[in-house]
């Protein structure tokens, strides 16, 4: 997570998975609000079968989003456009979207999930919320902040 190289997203997919074809792919979003802006990082994690994980990243600022809704359903969006990509130009299996989102209602990010669950799942891909591992929404959030 610490290279600043600039890759091509399914030409970098392909050859990754060429050299270690058992890597498992996981995609994630999360966001952060800072004064004027928000910044979001949409992860794609390389899972190896024993041990470890690769991460390439992609990190973008835009106009700050105030409204928790939108800028959540964001991460949802950025998600799966970045899953759709790979499985379309490289056709290579997307074990699941982590969402930073948690299933206890308690938590504010839980009015978005069921929304971005159902969307995920419509879309063929299986979605995870909190609590649990979430490799890629975890790496996402480190480089938020």
């Amino acid at each position: 997570m610490g290279g600043r190289r600039r890759v091509e997203l399914a030409s970098y997919v392909c050859e990754f998975l060429e050299l270690y074809p058992k890597c498992e792919l996981y995609v994630g979003c999360d966001s952060q609000n800072y004064r004027s802006y928000t910044v979001y990082v949409t992860t794609v994690v390389f899972r190896f079968p024993d041990n470890g994980a690769h991460v390439i990243y992609r990190k973008e600022r835009v106009p700050r989003i105030g409204d928790l809704w939108t800028k959540l359903w964001g991460e949802t969006e950025r998600s799966v456009e970045t899953a759709e990509l790979i499985r379309n130009e490289t056709g290579a299996n997307i074990k699941q979207i982590d969402l930073d989102f948690n299933t206890d209602p308690a938590y504010p990010s839980n009015k978005v999930l069921n929304a971005s669950a159902g969307y995920i799942s419509s879309m063929g891909f299986k979605a995870k919320a909190k609590p649990g591992l979430l490799m890629a929404a975890w790496a996402a959030n480190v480089l938020c902040h």
